[in-house]
Parts: structure tokens; sequence; C-alpha cells
């Protein structure tokens, strides 16, 4: 293994049509992209690592609480991957991980860079939602940790057209990571 593929939030209430912080048809149009690519990098035995959001009911606490609307709550569907994406997971995940993270970074409070380290993975991709969010955050923080960083653009997407734009270009023009 060389390099790992993160997928992202890619969730029910985050991309189905009603989905509790959903960004919908653009979520749902990147699904195919990020299907084909868990299959690619699974066949070519690189590491995917599923990063998913969870919140608990009635969580006062977290920061989110006071910017969004209850979403991925814990013992819900709305945390279940979405369409083909959970088909590939399911077929697939005796060899992919899955992390629960509680922050924008998949690095935030997760043993992600300690799992990469282990493994020697100094390059990673990105795929998911939101770009402007919840990828964005994980791509600061894999920058600082030093990682090569490579995104999809066709495999994130954004409730937010002028978020998501911005993020693009701020991935190469700030974090130095390859965007194709």
């Amino acid at each position: 293994m060389k390099k790992s593929l993160i997928v992202i939030d890619y969730t029910y209430d985050f991309v189905a049509d009603d989905g509790k912080l959903t960004c919908g048809k653009p979520g749902q149009a990147i699904e195919q992209t990020i299907s084909s690519l868990i299959k690619e990098y699974i066949a070519a035995n690189e590491l995917v690592i599923f990063t998913n959001d969870i919140h608990y009911e009635d969580d006062t606490y977290h920061p989110e609480t006071k910017l969004f609307p209850p979403h991925n709550i814990a013992g819900t569907a709305g945390r279940d991957l979405y369409g083909m994406v959970k088909d590939v997971y399911d077929k697939h995940k005796n060899v992919c991980i899955s992390l629960d993270k509680t922050r924008y970074s998949a690095f935030a409070g997760t043993n992600l860079h300690q799992l990469l380290q282990e493994r020697g993975i100094r390059d990673i991709a990105l795929v998911g939602v939101c770009t402007d969010i919840c990828v964005l955050h994980t791509a600061v923080d894999a920058y600082n940790l030093g990682y090569t960083i490579t995104v999809y653009k066709n495999g994130v997407a954004s409730f937010n057209t002028a978020g998501h734009d911005w993020a693009l270009e701020h991935f190469t023009n700030t974090l130095g990571a390859k965007v194709v």
C-alpha cells in the first residue's frame, strides 16, 4: 500500500433528497465516480477509508449545533452510506476501514493519521461531501501533517456552489494539492 482513498461523509443525510443536511443533486452526481474510485483503489490493493460524521441526539455542546440542523445522528439511517457507495462498501468492507468523526476534519479526534503512518502511506486522495467544509478541513489537516493530497474534482460536491469552487482553488493554490 502506498496510497489511500478517503471517502468523507457520503451518507444519506448529506446526499439523499430528504437528507437532514443534504447537498442533494450535486452530491448524487458524484456517486458513480466515488464508487468507481473505491473499486479501483481496492483492485490496486490500496487502502480505502470511510470517515463519517457522527452526532448525538440533543447534544447542546457540539459547536455544529448552533450552525446546522441535527444530522448524522447515531443510530439513525441518516448515517448510512448512500446508494452505490453503500453497496460497494458492503461488498468490500473486510478490506476497508470505517471511522467515526465528530468534527469537520477526518483527522480531528480520530486515529486516521496513525492508521496511515502505520502503513507508510504519505499520499492521500479525497472524495465526498461537502467540498468546502469536511473535505476542506480534512485537506488542511493533511497538508499540516505533510501528506501529498489529491482531490478528485468529480468526486466532491457541496450545497454551496461558491464555496465548492473556492475550495477547489484553495486546494491547489494554498495547499498544493493536485485537483484531477
